[in-house]
């Protein structure tokens, strides 16, 4: 099953690419605001199964993707993970974490959706992150592994564009502020359900700039697997129906580069995951 926010309107997408409101098909049983379909991610799964969603009441409508916006504009909690694919870990100069990845996050005003134009800050260095995100369907606390993708409402395509410049500067990094200038928090085109999947645990992911690619990885490299980070997420805090994390970039970033290559005015980013779709973002002068 796939997921879109169309216009600020939740909608199913059916297999030709078309849009089925949910608001509408319901009769009102569900809400038209994205964000709120989370908390009843159960209930929802259940009416999607019961009415057939393919074939419901009202003929899905066609939809541009400019139209899409994030398909979790609001979450509670962003959860970023840093240095889970071993090539960027060396790439960056850092070790391989063992027991816990670094976790920061990216703050909800710099979320945008999958086709976007951004305003490079002045004087910076904004450099690419293609990333897996997740999105959870069920409240985790303290849950295993082996139960975790019971609580992933679906997966999204992510870019967590970084500010270097910010990022770093001062006498500690700076990496919430750095990562969440306006537009700097992309996701999209869908949210696909895990059981849409041959193996959700093994995805391409990569990214180009201006036709050039620059990533390219499996999300089976990745250090701590989506349920094993689940896992230890929960085991410190509450995960809640909605939050929403971005599990880790492979190597290619452009600050790993030699030399470093940043994005500039002109440039258009295109990032992608396996069975998602791609994301574009534009880049223009401050």
């Amino acid at each position: 099953m796939r997921i879109a926010n169309v216009h600020g309107r939740v909608v199913l997408v059916n297999a030709a690419g078309r849009a089925l409101d949910i608001e509408q098909a319901s009769g009102g049983l569900f809400g038209a605001d994205p964000q709120a379909l989370y908390p009843r991610w159960a209930e929802f799964r259940r009416w999607a199964r019961e009415t057939g969603h393919e074939t419901a009441v009202l003929a899905p409508q066609p939809f541009e993707p400019e139209h899409l916006g994030s398909p979790a504009p609001l979450p509670r909690q962003v959860f970023c993970v840093g240095l889970n694919y071993r090539d960027h870990a060396a790439e960056s100069g850092f070790a391989v974490p063992d027991t816990l990845p670094p976790v920061f996050t990216k703050y909800v005003s710099s979320i945008t959706g999958p086709v976007s134009t951004v305003s490079l800050p002045e004087g910076g260095h904004t450099d690419w992150e293609v990333e897996l995100v997740v999105v959870v369907g069920k409240t985790a606390r303290h849950i295993e592994p082996a139960h975790a993708w019971d609580h992933v409402a679906g997966l999204t395509a992510g870019q967590d564009l970084s500010e270097r410049i910010t990022q770093l500067q001062g006498p500690a990094p700076q990496f919430g502020l750095g990562k969440s200038f306006p537009g700097f928090s992309a996701m999209g085109p869908y949210l696909v359900t895990p059981d849409e999947f041959t193996d959700p645990d093994s995805l391409e992911l990569g990214c180009s700039v201006n036709g050039v690619q620059v990533q390219k990885g499996r999300t089976g490299d990745l250090i701590f697997s989506v349920p094993v980070l689940l896992a230890r997420l929960s085991a410190i805090l509450t995960l809640l129906p909605g939050d929403v994390v971005f599990t880790g970039t492979p190597s290619g970033v452009g600050m790993g580069r030699s030399p470093q290559q940043f994005l500039a005015t002109g440039d258009v980013l295109v990032s992608y995951v396996e069975g998602i779709g791609e994301l574009r973002q534009t880049f223009t002068a401050a």
